[in-house]
């Protein structure tokens, strides 16, 4: 007779039977709120989530598997045919949208204002689930602002992506790529590029030996660049756009940005300053994002004369620079970037103030080391995916009356909220805008200050 033991090994041994994929499966189903991510959440009639793109909160749709397995804690799904259509839907204006097709966009479907509804429920979900705050305790009237001139009637589409990057397919034909895939969709336009990236002609030639290229049209001047990244041992081709470029690449072997001809930096403006933004580097991709964002943070932080500021994770130096000129000579400002680049870019730009200083790391890194034990206000516009307890956690020693949180992730915005509310802030005010349309993505500006002891 086996031991007991013996026998949970050879049962733990034993091949495990493989799961069944649900891919190419259909339901029928009834689509219910939106989730963040560009889909909608339904369930199959086993109880079984489906995250459903192509969809809108209320309707009937046939929803066929596009990633998951039986058991799966949920299915990726996309709605093949609309049953019982939502009023909010639309005719996608782009040919490249829908099932199979450009991951690019995410609401193409949906009514424009329809689109900013559906931002603002994921925004508040997120606000409750993550920070336990509702709209009001936040300082926020559940509105998502469109961008000056982004508001347009049902069917036409904002032209306001200024940085495009295209994959180029084995024909050398440039294209987009296909929602959580590699396969790439060709394309022989971008609706939502700018004017300055579509009259360059990008989709118009061949791109042999190249793996993808990157195409800016700066809105703070006439610059043009694009970045090409070729295939491994691939030669540069010699690029004859419609419009006047400079051209760098990517190298093969450091993966460092190499200038071929041309400038190595695009000329962006914001607040009547000019700011260089060099070899790819960060720069608002919707023309009215840097001004919009900057006006947000300058009237929530309301910089006085003579005060001290942080501005961390500061790209080439925006808010610092916005923020400079507001406390004057008898303030200053510290700004922290990791890039090399960009604080070479920051210093360039802000080289004119000297109650400015720009130092280079990881801001968990840096911050510490700076000696700094107070400071008047903080901005910090951290990658999507926050700030992190941590660096929160020591912002919140700091004794800032105001801080500014620029966010492009909501869930990653809540997330720190929590953490600052730990730290003894509140939320005084938050701002959310439409800066990325017919995407999921949305933008936020949250305005923090401590919590009062009557409060």
């Amino acid at each position: 007779m086996q031991s007991e033991s013996k026998a949970s090994k050879e049962t733990a041994d034993a091949p495990k039977e493989p799961k069944v994929s649900l891919v190419g499966t259909e339901y029928e189903v009834e689509v219910g709120p939106v989730a963040h991510g560009g889909h909608c959440i339904a369930r199959t009639s086993e109880g079984q989530v489906l995250f459903v793109r192509h969809a809108l909160p209320g309707e009937k749709v046939v929803a066929r598997v596009t990633d998951g397995e039986e058991g799966a804690r949920f299915l990726r799904a996309d709605a093949v045919t609309v049953l019982d259509p939502s009023k909010d839907r639309v005719e996608a204006p782009c040919p490249f949208s829908g099932p199979g097709m450009c991951g690019g966009c995410d609401w193409q479907h949906a009514k424009p204002g329809a689109q900013r509804r559906l931002k603002g429920e994921v925004i508040a979900e997120q606000l409750m689930r993550l920070a336990g705050l509702t709209p009001e305790e936040a300082g926020w009237d559940g509105t998502v602002m469109p961008a000056e001139g982004d508001k347009l009637p049902a069917g036409q589409v904002p032209q306001w992506r200024t940085r495009v990057q295209y994959a180029i397919d084995s024909e050398g034909r440039a294209g987009l790529r296909k929602h959580r895939s590699h396969d790439i969709q060709p394309v022989d336009h971008c609706m939502i590029a700018s004017p300055g990236v579509s009259e360059l002609g990008i989709e118009k030639r061949e791109w042999p030996q190249m793996a993808s290229v990157e195409a800016i049209a700066a809105t703070g001047s006439n610059d043009r660049q694009v970045i090409l990244t070729p295939t491994p041992g691939g030669r540069l081709p010699l690029v004859e756009l419609d419009k006047p470029v400079s051209v760098l690449r990517i190298h093969e072997k450091d993966g460092g940005v190499h200038k071929v001809h041309g400038r190595a930096f695009v000329r962006e403006r914001a607040d009547g300053r000019t700011y260089r933004v060099g070899m790819g580097g960060f720069w608002q991709i919707h023309p009215q994002a840097a001004d919009t964002l900057m006006r947000a943070v300058m009237q929530g932080l309301m910089p006085r004369k003579g005060e001290t500021a942080l501005d961390l994770y500061c790209g080439v130096g925006l808010f610092a620079g916005s923020v400079a000129e507001r406390v004057g000579e008898r303030g200053a400002v510290l700004g922290i970037e990791s890039g090399k680049r960009a604080v070479e870019d920051a210093r360039h730009n802000l080289a004119s103030m000297p109650n400015v200083r720009i130092e280079q790391g990881k801001v968990e890194s840096v911050l510490p080391r700076t000696g700094i034990t107070e400071t008047d206000l903080i901005v910090l516009d951290p990658p999507r995916a926050g700030a992190g307890k941590q660096t929160v956690k020591h912002l919140s020693t700091l004794g800032a009356r105001r801080i500014a949180y620029v966010a492009c992730d909501p869930a990653a915005l809540a997330r720190d909220i929590a953490y600052f509310k730990e730290g003894g802030y509140k939320v005084r005010t938050l701002r959310a805008f439409d800066l990325f349309p017919m995407t999921h993505h949305v933008e936020c500006v949250a305005i923090l200050e401590p919590v009062k002891k009557d409060d």
